[in-house]
Formats: structure tokens, C-alpha cells, sequence
């Protein structure tokens, strides 16, 4: 794998690198990660605590120091008393960033007076702990402690109630992506009216055999784990070998899952929609049926399994008739 120079690390990264330090090699994790070998043996260097153990949040808070360290003396706010001290005087008449800066390209010319909305939420949030700062973050309209990035904030979206253990859809085998072999099933929910109710599909990768599941109990982990295992225990074991999953909170019990069924879980990525777009397809298709706004708690078994059966008498042009055939006898129609 080619590797990137000056390769930065993201919170993410730390995070995987804790986990993978106690099972895989630096050379293991550097190949996962994309960089080379020494970046990884640095980060641990300087990320490994007092107890001689590497934590992923301690790492990360040294390296932001770090940057902020470096970037501090280029910071034009910091260089340029007379935009320092315009900048600081409209803050305190609670003027936003975007005000300021705008004001500022209005009324000079010079770009040595000309300022980023975002180099001035960077400057309040680089200024030493202290009345000042402390009244300038007052000031704004979110008066967030920290600073936090763009591109950090959707890496912290994405670790938000994060599923422990989680294998990536990154990590299925071959035969999962290239659809040669059928046994390999793509899940989802749909939620019902007031999002009270809600159904459980499944949707085989090769043949698209469709199961709906009903959810009597609850949308919860408890539910889902226990009516899909039971759905697909029922299935011969060469037709049940994995199912891929958005990062939904239903699957947080997928470790069970596999130990009550034997079916590994792949978690797709966050908001990729698409790497389970055969299940997304069918989706559509029982929307069909159930619209927007149904309460799944007022349909019967019998009228799903109705629907079940009419999307797989289906004719489908995508598919070898003899696929189709094989996992209908497999499953005993």
C-alpha cells in the first residue's frame, strides 16, 4: 500500500489504534491505517500515559496542544496589533465572527486588515484561560467551551453513540462484494407512524430473497437481536454466513447475534447508504405496500408475509433464474 508523507492522524485513528494495539503489530496497524510504520511508532511514543498504556483521548489532547503550539505565532491575529484590537472591541459588542470579518473587507483594503469568520473563533479559542476569553465565548451565540473543527465535528458525529466492536464492511470477504456465492444478507428497519412501529428486513446479497421480519416487542437492541436471530436460525447455515448493517443503535447487541446464530455482522460506514444499496432498493419496493406514515402495529403477520411473498415471486432481470431457484428450494418453497 503507498503510503502518504506527513500523514496526520485524526481522533478516529487514535481510537482504532488503541483497540488494535492489543491484537495486531505497528506494521499491522500502519498497513490498516494507510501510513507508515514510524508514524504509528511515534504516536505511541508520545501518546502512551503515565501508566505506560497508550489512550487514544489523552494522545489526541497532546497532539491538538501540539498544533496549536506550532500555529500560534502565524496566526495574523496575533502579528497585527491594530486588527487585534479592532477585532477584540466588536467581539465585546457581541459582533459574531462572520460580522467582523465581513465589517473588515467592507473597510480596508489592505489584506494585512482582512480576517477569516473562522481565524477569529481560532483566535478566542487559542487566548489563555481567564476573564477575557471567558467573556469573549460568552459573547458568541454558541458558547461552546471548545473549538471544534468542521471536519472534527463530523468525526465526532460519526463516533457519537458509536457500536463497541464493530467490524467494518471494509473487512468482508471477496465473496461478500462480488455476490458469487448466496449466504450473505444486507438488514435495516422501517420505522412506522411516529416512529412507534417498525418492521425488520433482510435482503439477500446474490439472489435478492427478501425477508420481513415483524417486531411485536420493540425497535429496541433487545427486539431486533432476538427477532432476526430467530428469523434466520431457521435458514440452513450455508445460507447464513453474514449480514451487513448500517451503524444503527438496534445492532449495538450484534456481538450476541453472532454467538446466538453464527452470522458475523459488517458495519457499513456512516451515511453510506449506497454499500447496502440492495437492502435501500428493497426498502423502496415494501414502501410500496407500507407507506410513510403506517403503523406496522396494525398490520398482521399474515399481510407480511403476503408482501414478502409477492416481492419474491418477482421476476428479476438482474438474476440467473437458476440463483433464484436454488435459494427458493434451499428455503423449502
Amino acid at each position: 500500500m503507498k503510503t502518504k508523507h506527513h500523514f496526520v492522524l485524526t481522533k478516529r485513528d487514535r481510537e482504532r489504534i488503541e483497540v488494535w494495539l492489543k491484537g495486531y503489530t505497528q506494521s499491522e496497524i500502519a498497513s490498516r491505517i494507510g501510513c507508515n510504520r514510524s508514524t504509528i511508532s511515534r504516536e505511541i511514543v508520545r501518546g502512551t500515559d503515565g501508566t505506560g498504556v497508550y489512550r487514544a483521548v489523552y494522545a489526541h489532547k497532546k497532539a491538538v496542544s501540539r498544533i496549536r503550539g506550532r500555529k500560534l505565532g502565524k496566526r495574523k491575529l496575533f502579528l497585527n496589533a491594530t486588527l487585534q484590537v479592532y477585532v477584540l472591541a466588536h467581539l465585546k459588542k457581541k459582533w459574531s465572527p462572520k460580522q467582523i470579518a465581513e465589517t473588515l473587507k467592507d473597510t480596508y483594503t489592505e489584506k494585512t486588515m482582512q480576517v477569516s469568520p473562522e481565524a477569529i473563533y481560532q483566535y478566542i479559542y487559542v487566548l489563555p484561560r481567564g476573564s477575557l476569553k471567558k467573556s469573549l465565548i460568552e459573547g458568541l451565540r454558541r458558547s461552546h467551551k471548545y473549538r471544534r473543527s468542521p471536519r472534527q465535528e463530523k468525526q465526532d458525529e460519526e463516533l457519537r453513540g458509536k457500536i463497541a466492536s464493530m467490524l467494518s464492511i471494509h473487512e468482508r470477504p471477496a465473496e461478500v462484494a462480488n455476490r458469487s456465492i448466496p449466504g450473505h444478507w444486507e438488514g435495516d428497519l422501517i420505522i412506522g407512524k411516529y416512529k412507534r412501529s417498525a418492521i425488520a428486513t433482510l435482503v439477500e446479497r446474490t439472489t435478492r430473497y427478501t425477508i420481513i421480519v415483524p417486531l411485536r416487542t420493540g425497535k429496541d437492541a433487545v427486539s431486533v437481536r432476538q427477532a432476526l436471530a430467530q428469523k434466520l436460525s431457521t435458514l440452513p447455515k450455508h445460507l447464513a454466513k453474514t449480514l451487513t448493517y448500517d451503524q444503527g443503535k438496534e445492532m449495538s447487541q450484534h456481538i450476541q447475534f453472532t454467538i446466538d446464530t453464527g452470522i458475523q455482522v459488517f458495519f457499513a460506514d456512516p451515511a453510506s447508504p449506497w454499500q447496502r444499496g440492495t437492502n435501500e432498493n428493497t426498502n423502496g419496493l415494501i414502501r410500496q405496500f407500507y407507506p410513510k406514515g403506517t403503523d406496522f402495529s396494525q398490520v398482521s403477520d399474515e399481510d407480511l408475509q403476503h408482501t414478502e411473498d409477492l416481492l419474491n415471486g418477482r421476476p428479476r432481470q438482474c438474476l440467473e433464474l437458476s440463483k433464484f431457484r436454488y435459494i427458493l428450494h434451499s428455503l423449502g418453497s
